[in-house]
């Protein structure tokens, strides 16, 4: 579940809000037609630092990007800078490369180099104000039955850089 276009739908921002602050359990499940209240007993009053968000990771197929809404962009904007104020540092993946450009497809080890790929990262970036930087590009395991390492190497580096960003997010504190 994510944002989604249509109302009653998909998750509701001020709980995106209330989740980054840690006044969620783990576990909550996000009901689209009512947000999370004081009142709920689901409501952590008093958050710690282990309930509270490290990273707030943006995860979207490549070739979605263009096809994402005006209301799912502020919404996705509206969290990224709730989660800028609160000092949570940002990134994002676009996943399914090899969907999105064939390119890709025939050889996973040319991802970063590939023009349409770029443009894809570019056009996000603008979107949201994620530096490209913090944008990475993974192909998913689908019907692979074997590891690949060119895979693994583009999710690992994803996955490292969450890790070194929700660090420097504790180291910071």
């Amino acid at each position: 579940m994510g944002f989604e276009e249509n109302a009653n739908t998909g998750v509701d921002v001020q709980d995106v809000k209330l989740a980054m602050r840690g006044h969620m359990p783990d576990g909550y499940q996000f009901n689209p037609v009512a947000q999370l209240q004081e009142t709920d007993r689901d409501y952590i009053s008093s958050p710690t630092l282990e309930d509270r968000v490290h990273v707030l990771v943006c995860v979207i197929p490549a070739d979605s990007v263009s096809l994402i809404s005006d209301k799912v962009v502020k919404n996705l904007r509206e969290v990224r800078l709730a989660a800028a104020k609160l000092g949570i540092p940002q990134l994002a993946i676009l996943t399914k490369v090899d969907e999105a450009c064939p390119q890709a497809k025939e050889d996973i080890n040319e991802t970063y180099r590939i023009k349409y790929l770029k443009e894809q990262v570019d056009k996000f970036s603008l979107l949201l104000g994620i530096p490209p930087n913090c944008i990475f590009l993974v192909k998913n395991y689908q019907s692979e039955i074997e590891t690949n390492d060119d895979m693994n190497a583009l999710i690992l580096t994803a996955l490292k850089q969450m890790i070194n960003f929700g660090e420097d997010f504790l180291d910071d504190l």
